[in-house]
């Protein structure tokens, strides 16, 4: 038998003195706290696992954004511009401080930099609605005009108060302030705001030509008692003199209200808009909406108009249907004339069709039963074509809806949601529609492992969407937060689990897919900090970044070359360093997301051709499914690895 050289029996007995010490200490830390060690061992390992190469190759990784101090924010509301820089909007951020204050903000970051600016902000952006304009510029239209108060804050009896002008040759605007009287209650209200009450309208026969009537011209304000107490309050419809008023005035101009009291009073919204341009990075000011908004949404047309839905107005009620479209050369706002009405911020699409899909995902506010069946809707006759085969029709609030890739094959799914309000329900299924089908209805597609309200979608460059956050219960409550990702596939109809979030995402949270291919998350708004909600919730400042698993790859492919505007039906050519390898292009229109609604996604499909250096792509012709803005233009190689997003407009 040979002998063991001195130098590996040297090296057996340190060994085996390593593992008696480390024995030893292991032994008595458990004696001091099993459960510790257990929970540290746990998370050492976990941080072990998730950052191993062939784990992150798998399943992606999330990074935390590391954000100055002075650039944190509550971010409502989040946009990419074609700067690839990213808009992070807060207004109030749901803080009733800030807005008594004024502090309204908005944050610029530049992923590329990983810079930060403030942007001055004029108005209360908090709850507005948003949509890319053909220009580049970013609409932003609506917010918060006043918070709202739950029933226990309210001390001054309140509500609304409709002006009446039979006046059928001259307007009439009453200021704030305007005090009105109850002819048989004797009690007196004083309105919040000024108001423009137009002249009343004169009705002919369309026949005869005969004067028929008098329609009095309206006006909505908000009115609160002089004083505190319930004694104030009213309990039925009464009819209220304006205090000032003399001689025809008197006769013509009045008020009518229903109950004023200390119920419950909603958020209120605001008329004003504004573009955000991304070039000067600052607010333009526009025209002012018709209505006033908070919770709406804006869906863009096939022509580059905009159309602006729902809300709650500046007495807190649901914008009575009154649909309103922007257009971008005159910059302002027309009546469309039809009246349909929806939930707050409804997930309304534009089709290859030039129509419109209301997929029933909405935010809340409003009523159970009025404008949640989902449908087509053809703008030009208002005809509404409602679509069938829900299994859960009353879990769609609070779910998210993307537009599957490719645009072209016009294929939606509706992922998650809950019950009306502040229901416990939550779904955990995946709807899916194919609008091509001549007789469209809904199917049940992969579900979710939990029910979650408040998922966030991403589409995502090598055809998946990317689906992360939410919580099982209203705005995590009970500690409820999914901390959970997975892709899904739309030609496999499965979903993927991924790396897991570190951070719940609930209400006020969305992502945002960046031009290098990674995801932004950010928001989250949750009622309670506990399990036991006992706690008030503070909201998350904490951005988070997903790297998906095709960014570990060893290479990707990249664009050179190419034009920066692309007519739609016309082709490009790019370099490429290896054409052969080039399987699919496509045009991503930037996300403007909010409360995980965002219409503005969608993958168009392009044709791609080969050259002896690098690929042409060929745009659709159809101005309904490239509408005009700028897009990012990616590639993807055989492995499926997209390329750097390339900035085109199409105009």
């Amino acid at each position: 038998m040979s002998a063991i050289p001195v130098r590996q029996q040297n090296h057996r007995k340190n060994r085996a003195r390593r593992i008696a010490i480390g024995a030893a200490v292991v032994v008595a830390v458990a004696g001091f706290n099993g459960p510790a060690l257990y929970r540290f061992s746990s998370q050492q390992y976990h941080e072990y696992k998730i950052n191993r190469a062939d784990y992150k190759a798998a399943n992606g990784h999330w990074d935390f954004l590391d954000v100055p101090a002075e650039f944190k924010i509550n971010s409502i509301h989040a946009s990419l511009l074609h700067t690839g820089k990213v808009l992070l909007i807060a207004g109030s951020g749901n803080n009733q401080k800030n807005f008594d204050a004024g502090k309204f903000e908005s944050v610029l970051w530049d992923p590329a930099k990983n810079t930060y600016k403030m942007i001055p902000t004029p108005k209360d952006m908090f709850c507005s609605g948003h949509t890319q304009l053909p220009d580049g510029n970013l609409l932003v239209a609506g917010g918060t005009k006043r918070y709202e108060k739950l029933k226990g804050d309210i001390t001054k009896a309140g509500g609304l108060m409709v002006v009446h002008n039979e006046d059928p040759d001259k307007p009439i605007t009453l200021p704030a302030g305007t005090v009105f009287t109850g002819k048989k209650n004797g009690k007196t209200f004083v309105s919040k705001d000024p108001v423009l009450v137009e002249k009343a309208k004169k009705v002919f026969d369309p026949d005869t030509g005969e004067f028929l009537r008098t329609e009095a011209g309206l006006g909505r304000i908000y009115v609160e008692a002089r004083e505190s107490g319930a004694k104030y309050e009213t309990g039925t419809e009464d009819n209220y003199r304006v205090q000032g008023m003399k001689g025809s005035d008197a006769r013509n101009v009045y008020g009518i209200a229903q109950k004023l009291a200390l119920d419950k009073k909603d958020f209120q919204g605001i008329k004003e808009a504004y573009e955000f341009d991304p070039v000067a990075e600052k607010y333009i000011t526009v025209d002012p909406m018709n209505e006033a908004r908070w919770y709406p949404t804006l869906t863009t047309l096939k022509d580059g108009k905009v159309l602006a839905m729902s809300g709650l107005d500046e007495i807190g009620q649901i914008v009575p249907g009154k649909d309103e479209i922007y257009d971008p050369k005159t910059r302002s706002w027309e009546y469309t004339g039809i009246i349909r009405k929806f939930p707050t911020y409804p997930a309304v699409f534009l089709l290859d069709s030039g129509k419109l899909f209301y997929s029933g995902s909405n935010a809340g506010y409003g009523p159970a039963d009025v404008g949640r069946d989902p449908g087509v809707w053809d703008l030009e006759t208002n005809k509404f074509s409602k679509i069938p085969g829900l299994s859960d029709p009353d879990e769609m609030e609070t779910s998210a809806t993307v537009m599957l890739p490719p645009a072209q094959d016009q294929k939606f799914m509706v992922i998650g949601g809950g019950g009306v309000g502040e229901s416990k329900k939550s779904s955990e299924k995946s709807r899916l529609v194919d609008l091509r089908d001549p007789d469209p209805r809904f199917k049940d597609g992969p579900s979710l492992d939990k029910g979650t309200r408040y998922p966030s979608a991403s589409l995502m460059p090598d055809d998946t969407v990317l689906v992360t956050g939410g919580s099982e219960d209203y705005r995590g409550r009970g500690g409820s937060n999914v901390l959970q990702a997975r892709t899904y596939d739309p030609v496999s109809g499965t979903y993927t689990r991924l790396a897991d979030p570190a951070v719940g995402r609930n209400y006020h949270s969305g992502s945002v897919l960046l031009p290098d291919g990674r995801v932004m998350i950010f928001g989250s708004d949750s009622l309670y900090a506990d399990k036991a909600n006992t706690k008030p919730g503070v909201f998350e400042q904490r951005i988070e970044i997903y790297t998906p698993p095709y960014l570990y790859r060893d290479s990707r492919p990249e664009l050179t070359g190419g034009p920066k505007e692309i007519e739609r039906g016309g082709t490009a050519v790019f370099k490429t360093a290896d054409p052969a390898s080039i399987k699919t292009a496509k045009l991503m229109r930037p996300s403007a997301v909010t409360h995980v609604t965002d219409v503005e996604q969608r993958s168009i499909a392009l044709d791609l051709k080969k050259t002896k250096d690098g690929i042409e792509i060929t745009v659709p012709k159809n101005t309904a499914l490239v509408p005009a803005g700028w897009y990012m233009l990616f590639v993807t190689d055989d492995k499926g690895t997209p390329s750097e997003a390339v900035w085109v407009d199409i105009p």
